[in-house]
C-alpha cells in the first residue's frame, strides 16, 4: 500500500507544510496554523502539536513539518495549542475566528 504524496511519512496527517487546498473556503472554515520555533527563533520540526478544546480536552494532534509548520481545521472558539519536542515544550491560547488564524508557538527547554 502506498500513501498519498501529501501524507507525512509514518503519520496519517497531511503534510503540514503543503499549501492550504484550494477547496478550503476561508470565509466559512476556521484554520489554525503557525510555526513551532525555539527560543532563538529557529523552526522546530518533528514537534507534536496538540489541539485542546476550551475545557482542556485533547482534540487532535499533528507533527510539525521540518520547517516547524502545523495546521488544524477547527470550529471558531477558544483553543489551546501545546507543542512537545526534544527542544522543549510550549503552549499558546487562541481565540479562533472563521478564516486563517496564524499562531506563533515557542518551545523552551524544561
Amino acid at each position: 500500500m502506498t500513501s498519498p504524496s501529501n501524507i507525512a511519512a509514518g503519520c496519517a496527517a497531511p503534510d503540514q507544510s503543503a499549501p492550504i487546498p484550494a477547496s478550503v473556503d476561508l470565509h466559512r472554515e476556521t484554520v489554525l496554523t503557525g510555526i513551532v520555533s525555539n527560543a532563538e527563533g529557529e523552526p522546530v520540526g518533528g514537534a507534536y502539536v496538540r489541539l485542546l478544546d476550551s475545557s482542556g480536552e485533547f482534540t487532535a494532534e499533528v507533527v510539525s513539518s521540518p520547517e516547524g509548520v502545523f495546521r488544524f481545521f477547527a470550529a471558531p472558539g477558544s483553543w489551546t495549542l501545546r507543542a512537545l519536542s526534544r527542544s522543549g515544550n510550549g503552549e499558546a491560547v487562541v481565540d479562533a475566528t472563521v478564516g486563517l488564524n496564524e499562531v506563533g508557538l515557542t518551545v523552551n527547554p524544561a
